[in-house]
């Protein structure tokens, strides 16, 4: 697939994959030239036959890749200069053998969850409820799905009425809106010195810029961010925190932490952007950051990480003065979610499905984190219930060198350039759920061989 433009036969599953690695590989071929303009994201989506979110999270991909650069207002250019070699971890030749991929964060392939939506699927077709069939208002889908979305978001301990919910395709929707509300083209966004690999091409995309804020072994530092807030002229708006271990350093923040930094933001001004796709997947965890400034809080989380990731259902918690113009922002780039989706997220809360699966995932990714940390020893952070591990590389080891060093062995891994603000350290990061038990050793096993033994330099 080197042709250019591409054509409906090339996109499989996953879309937004298959449609990077063909402009990849038109790249490769020459077929796409340094400077050339890539399509408009709305055009290409209308040429393949796919949505516009899977061809903005295909231009996302290349653009964290540095394949591609995204310029606010003008489009999305092919960049120059040579290369040595494709820097997306899970770009293969179609020749290749598929390597062992712990570069995208997904939840465990439990064998449950194929039960769980032909279950729901069939109890919603034996009776179809009237609006997921033919709802077009967002009003009829919130009163039908709003109180579920309050419910979950008590299981993740935030009390919020319904009409102060919203639900949405995802959290990367919900993070879109938030910022699309507090923020305007050129504000300051505050965040962790890595932050999500999502919020990046997001904030390039609404022309906001991000500043990494100090931290410590606890979290980002209350002090900082006022004097950070202080020093920006009135242009720093918000604060971004993922604080409940789905950030890049896979850290669980404390309860004191968090309301330091709400009473911090408070001071300061700033509105706070909690980000927690994880959910209620962490037992007996701290409450969010929102619950104690809900006033100038957005909270998002979804079923997409703890769950099933096909169950595209987000939920954004708003704060009451603000919930029309955060409405109005969803209007204007997603209308609203998809029912049907939103009715199999409810069908299994409502059966308990959700509830087993949440306890299975818990169990599984227990003894993954165990299994992890026996294989790469105390230098890779995690929690007990973390979908990933981040990995700080020895003094002398680049992780773009490792990363192909990694690839070449069979194993696909992301560097923390991909999350990096203000912190460039070399690291990687290893997602623990996309694999079986058995491949998630032999890949944890290839990675710890590549690593210099203490007192050997790097290989």
């Amino acid at each position: 697939m080197s042709h250019w433009p591409l054509t409906p036969e090339d996109v499989t599953r996953p879309a937004y994959r298959s449609v990077a690695q063909g402009i990849v590989a038109a790249i490769g071929a020459g077929s796409l030239r340094p400077g050339d303009r890539l399509p408009a994201h709305r055009d290409l989506a209308w040429q393949l036959g796919i949505s516009v979110q899977t061809v903005s999270r295909a231009y996302e991909e290349l653009i964290r890749a540095d394949m591609v650069s995204g310029e606010v207002g003008r489009g999305t250019f092919v960049k120059s200069g040579p290369r040595d070699t494709v820097e997306i971890p899970w770009h293969r030749t179609s020749a290749s053998r598929a390597p062992l991929d712990l570069s995208l964060m997904t939840p465990v392939h439990l064998p449950q969850i194929a039960d769980a939506w032909r279950d729901a699927l069939q109890r919603i077709a034996a009776h179809p409820p009237h609006e997921t069939m033919f709802a077009l208002r967002p009003g009829e889908t919130l009163a039908r799905y709003g109180a579920a979305a309050s419910a979950w978001l008590a299981r993740c301990g935030l009390i919020v009425q319904p009409a102060r919910t919203l639900v949405t395709n995802g959290v990367t929707p919900a993070m879109f809106v938030a910022l699309m509300t507090v923020a305007r083209h050129g504000d300051v966004i505050a965040c962790e010195a890595a932050t999500s690999h999502t919020l990046k091409p997001a904030a390039r995309q609404l022309g906001l810029r991000l500043q990494g804020i100090a931290q410590d072994a606890r979290g980002m530092l209350p002090e900082a961010l006022v004097e950070a807030a202080a020093g920006s002229g009135g242009q720093m708006k918000a604060l971004y925190l993922l604080p409940s271990g789905a950030g890049p350093y896979a850290h669980v923040i404390d309860r004191e932490r968090r309301a330091e930094l709400a009473r911090a933001a408070s001071a300061a001004g700033l509105f706070i952007l909690e980000c927690d796709p994880l959910g209620p997947l962490a037992p007996r965890r701290p409450p969010p950051v929102a619950s104690f400034a809900p006033e100038r809080s957005f909270y998002f989380t979804g079923l997409t990480k703890c769950l099933s990731p096909g169950l595209r259902f987000g939920i954004l918690a708003m704060p009451d003065h603000l919930a029309e113009r955060t409405v109005n922002r969803h209007l204007s780039v997603s209308w609203m979610a998809t029912p049907i989706i939103a009715e199999i997220a409810v069908d299994w809360m409502e059966s308990g499905l959700a509830d087993d699966l949440l306890q299975a995932h818990r169990k599984e990714l227990a003894a993954r984190n165990r299994q992890a940390q026996r294989a790469l020893g105390p230098e890779s952070a995690g929690f007990a219930y973390g979908l990933h591990r981040w990995l700080p590389l020895p003094e002398g080891l680049g992780e773009r060198a490792f990363q192909r060093q990694a690839l070449r062995n069979g194993v696909a891994v992301a560097t923390g350039a991909n999350f990096a603000v203000t912190d460039r350290r070399p690291a990687i990061r290893l997602c623990l759920g996309g694999l079986g038990r058995g491949e998630l050793e032999q890949a944890l096993g290839i990675l710890a061989a590549l690593l210099p033994m203490p007192g050997h330099p790097p290989g």
